[in-house]
């Protein structure tokens, strides 16, 4: 459990903190000599049946706020201090405000300094911190009176926090990545740098490797220490120190997070419920500058409300904050907001999405945030799935919600969600997507109805009509799905029904019967188009006009500029690819490689391979390739060509012929040239 104190200054609190651990968390050479906290101090109470109650102790002077926002984040129970002869104080009631913004709900008050008063005293300050708290989340706080001093009431105090650290046990780790918050960094010789923080979610491990954030630099965990012991692991709801390798002090500093990689996407703007304290003399206007205070972060801002609003003293609204800089942040944080001079509380909040559009005044916007609004994430992503014509957008959820991949999985599945697309993927419902399979159906057959000689219907097209919601990577891989399971047929960009015939006349038919066996015949090394022209006895622009056509249908390809091959015959090539890269060890091979294996010219190899990298089925990688794709899918299945005899390798390419003895070389005929 860690417990942070909070009150006025010179109220005691360093002093029952030492008095109830035996450290004094007044460290700084300065604070000695003022006798006054500045900065954050640290101590540690062993339990009973094992681990520790940490104690943050923070400055209680009002030009030390700053500090005293880095101590209570991330707490678990707070110790309001109140001395018995001042009574309650400004950075009382301050401390109060900031300890219900954050919604801390669990606490006591410990009445210090009871030696110096009588007992009609203290009952009298009893009543002042009773009405104090009656409108918060601490108004059931047990209040203690003690002194430091004679050890009066100490021990009922220590007796109160054992029993809530037992009670409390340690928070959940489990199905989140880690991030941590730091409060503190420095230097040790022989070590490097050293940070201080809490485990706000998940685990931290000697060996992991995470990231500085919002900076975005990587650095490894060397060691762990907790309470200056030597530690292998420390999770959510523990303080520790972290020596860290990849960064040096000067690229660290409070307010930084370590997190793991999944999570680290700073922002600039944060979508809130904010809420205005009642004692403000005046509304929160919109572009209010404020000092914003999430974590140990303080970053300057501005608050952005809807057009015409203002939100009343004591009333609460949404807002979207925009930062100076950025700063990590997750869904559910709470955070604090000061005034532009930082020298008075304005109010706080919730952060709803860390990672929002700029703009949030459409209906469907608004009813996104009113679901993100749930503090459970299964309970916000089955609101988000209520709309089956709202993709979620997958990643920025698990993101923001902090999920671990298994976690996110299983929150989907009980959403009835889908998960579509790679590079962002996005959540739609299964009935949805059952809808929109039919529906394209339908449009196909109607697309082929009007119009049976089109090779298809543009898949862009059909998106735009039957689903604008989604991107172009999520609705292809729903076409993938339906043709995978023979639904439709997808060539390049196009869609069409499996076996509709989009050259069904009897011109192209008989067209057709000659021009397939002459392609056929001439395997990996098919004539030119000018070629091919005289020797089927046609004319070059039908013959180009026909095979065009039936490049659109999918029954040919076009290598290079004037050579079309068979769909049969492509399958086979790109069965040769996959063959030939399978026997590499690393899965990369090289044009020379494949055109040993097909047994024809360098040149046309290349041509073949760049036909295949444009189908997607190879990558071209500097000088070699992989197999990227399943070639099957679209070209059919094939066995890979069996291997060339050796030293046949096919001369495809047109050999310039060499002039005949004792008869001059003709030029070719002077063109003009337009340059």
């Amino acid at each position: 459990m860690i417990v942070a104190t909070a009150g006025h200054i010179d109220h005691g609190k360093t002093l029952l903190v030492k008095t109830l651990t035996g450290t004094d968390t007044d460290r700084l050479p300065e604070e000695k000599a003022r006798g006054i906290s500045i900065d954050l101090g640290f101590a540690y109470l062993p339990l009973p049946q094992g681990g520790l109650i940490g104690f943050v102790d923070v400055p209680g002077h009002e030009r030390f706020i700053r500090n005293m926002l880095a101590g209570v984040s991330g707490i678990d129970y707070a110790l309001l201090i109140v001395a018995a002869d001042d009574g309650v104080m400004p950075q009382t009631v301050e401390h109060l405000q900031i300890l219900d913004l954050l919604r801390i709900p669990h606490g006591a008050v410990a009445i210090t300094k009871t030696d110096r008063v009588d007992a009609a005293r203290i009952e009298e300050v009893r009543a002042q911190v009773q009405a104090l708290l009656a409108p918060t989340l601490l108004a059931q706080a047990p209040l203690l009176p003690v002194s430091a001093v004679s050890g009066s009431g100490i021990g009922e105090l220590k007796d109160l926090l054992l029993r809530e650290a037992a009670a409390r046990g340690q928070r959940s780790a489990a199905g989140q990545h880690l991030r941590y918050a730091i409060d503190r960094a420095f230097s040790i010789a022989g070590s490097g740098t050293v940070v201080t923080g809490t485990v706000f979610n998940g685990f931290v491990r000697t060996g992991d490797r995470l990231l500085i954030s919002p900076a975005g630099r990587e650095v490894r965990v060397r060691g762990i220490q907790i309470h200056g012991k030597a530690a292998e692991q420390a999770q959510a709801g523990e303080r520790c120190a972290l020596n860290l390798t990849g960064t040096d002090i000067e690229s660290v500093r409070r307010g930084d997070w370590v997190m793991a990689e999944a999570i680290h996407r700073p922002t600039q703007r944060l979508d809130v419920r904010l809420s205005v304290l009642p004692g403000e003399s005046r509304p929160l206007k919109h572009w209010t500058p404020v000092h914003l205070h999430l974590a140990t972060a303080d970053v300057t801002a501005r608050v952005s409300l809807r057009r015409g609003e203002a939100l009343p003293p004591g009333g609460n609204g949404i807002a979207q904050l925009l930062l100076d800089e950025p700063v990590s942040a997750l869904h559910g944080d709470r955070f604090i907001l000061r005034d532009q001079s930082a020298m008075r509380t304005l109010g706080g909040g919730l952060v709803i999405d860390p990672l929002p559009p700029a703009s949030r005044r459409s209906k469907a916007r608004t009813a996104t945030l009113a679901a993100l609004e749930s503090a459970d994430h299964q309970a916000a992503l089955a609101a988000l799935a209520a709309d089956a014509r709202r993709p979620v957008d997958l990643g920025h959820f698990e993101a923001a919600f902090n999920l671990l991949p298994e976690v996110a999985a299983a929150a989907c599945a009980a959403a009835g969600l889908v998960a579509l697309g790679k590079d962002r993927r996005v959540g739609v419902t299964a009935a949805r997507i059952r809808a929109l399979e039919d529906a394209i159906n339908a449009k196909i057959e109607a697309f082929h109805k009007a119009q049976p000689q089109a090779p298809g219907i543009e898949s862009e097209t059909l998106r735009g009509e039957l689903a604008p919601e989604l991107d172009a990577d999520a609705f292809g891989q729903l076409l993938r799905t339906l043709a995978d399971a023979k639904r439709v047929e997808i060539h390049s960009s196009l869609l069409r029904k499996p076996g509709h015939d989009t050259t069904a006349n009897s011109a192209d038919t008989q067209l057709w019967e000659t021009v397939q066996p002459a392609l056929a015949a001439t395997g990996f090394n098919p004539p030119t188009l000018r070629e091919l022209a005289p020797q089927l006895k046609l004319k070059d622009a039908i013959l180009k006009d026909f095979l065009y056509r039936q490049m659109k249908a999918g029954n040919v390809y076009r290598v290079g500029n004037d050579r079309f091959y068979l769909k049969t015959t492509m399958a086979v090539l790109a069965a040769t690819a996959k063959a030939v890269a399978e026997k590499q060890p690393n899965g990369l091979f090289t044009a020379a490689q494949y055109r040993d294996a097909t047994g024809i010219g360098r040149t046309l190899a290349i041509e073949i391979l760049e036909t295949l990298d444009g189908l997607a089925i190879t990558q071209r990688i500097g000088d070699a390739r992989k197999t990227r794709k399943d070639f099957v899918p679209i070209l059919g299945a094939a066995d890979p060509a069996a291997p060339p005899p050796p030293g046949t390798a096919a001369k495809t390419q047109a050999q310039p012929q060499k002039p005949a003895a004792g008869k001059p070389q003709q030029r070719p005929p002077f063109r003009n040239k337009r340059y």
